[in-house]
């Protein structure tokens, strides 16, 4: 018999993120000699901790998959991908991209893509404070911010707090490429060894398949995660976030991936040039 391997999972504490490993947190998979721990954080923690190669598998932001070369690839499933909607900026009262740059701007990780893609948007300094995602809405509401880049299921609910969209960058970033805005996906560290790479990514991508062939029972696992969502709500969410993409970005969605980075590279945000590396 083989012994046990254990492989530590990081994902957000969200209903997509609980939705895609569904089948894999609730042994609905054969998953053969190895058992799957999975931590729940927020990405820009998930993100810090890949730069220091804790987690054998994460999810991380593509932003933050510039910084990890040396130490993950990505998987080619589980991608969250903004295909004509994306991260937003919010604010108290109606206002201009001009006027948002003279604002001081609550967000959610320094790490994140939707910083990247928002630094990409204003092409220029701006003041900002890094404040945990779960916090922005309501840290605007309460006037300690007049705008503030939301992030996860804050791009549903921020009307019913009586907010203003200034910009979907899902929008301005697909009517200025073309392309989708690949937002996070799924990494494993290289020194794995390519066998079990390869044998994690199959799982990850089953994992995947289940909760999408059995989309109400993952659906109802998912709602444990779902922060002021009714299980409609949810259900919208996950499918703006778990779906086609996911399974496997595609040749698009690598070019999309390919073009956010070397676009944040000629902007001088990343400071290297990135060959992107999926798992094969």
């Amino acid at each position: 018999m083989n012994s046990k391997r254990l492989i530590t999972v990081g994902h957000s504490p969200d209903p997509d993120d609980a939705f895609m490993f569904y089948a894999l947190a609730n042994s609905k998979l054969d998953t053969e000699e190895l058992v799957f721990r999975h931590q729940l954080e927020d990405i820009e923690t998930l993100n810090r901790r890949a730069l220091r190669g804790e987690l054998e598998v994460t999810a991380i932001s593509i932003h933050a998959y510039a910084h990890l070369l040396d130490k993950y690839a990505l998987l080619p499933s589980g991608c969250s991908m903004g295909d004509r909607y994306g991260p937003m900026v919010v604010a108290r009262q109606p206002m201009s991209i001009d006027e948002l740059k003279k604002r001081r701007i609550a967000i959610p990780g320094t790490m994140t893509t939707a910083f990247l893609t928002l630094r990409l948007l204003l092409a220029e300094s701006f003041a900002y404070d890094v404040v945990p995602f779960d916090q922005i809405l309501d840290l605007i509401q309460q006037g300690r911010y007049e705008a503030g880049l939301i992030i996860h299921e804050g791009q549903l609910t921020f009307q019913k707090l009586g907010l203003h969209l200034v910009v979907d960058l899902g929008v301005w970033w697909q009517e200025r490429t073309g392309l989708p805005l690949p937002l996070g996906g799924n990494a494993v560290r290289q020194d794995l060894g390519k066998r079990l790479m390869r044998q994690i990514s199959r799982l990850v991508k089953d994992s995947i398949r289940y909760a999408l062939d059995h989309r109400d029972e993952a659906l109802a696992y998912a709602l444990r995660y779902a922060r002021n969502m009714d299980k409609t709500l949810a259900d919208r969410f996950v499918g703006m976030y778990v779906n086609e993409w996911t399974l496997d970005y595609g040749p698009r969605g690598r070019e999309a991936v390919r073009r956010l980075l070397d676009e944040g590279h000629r902007a001088g945000i990343i400071p290297a040039p990135v060959a992107v590396e999926f798992v094969q």
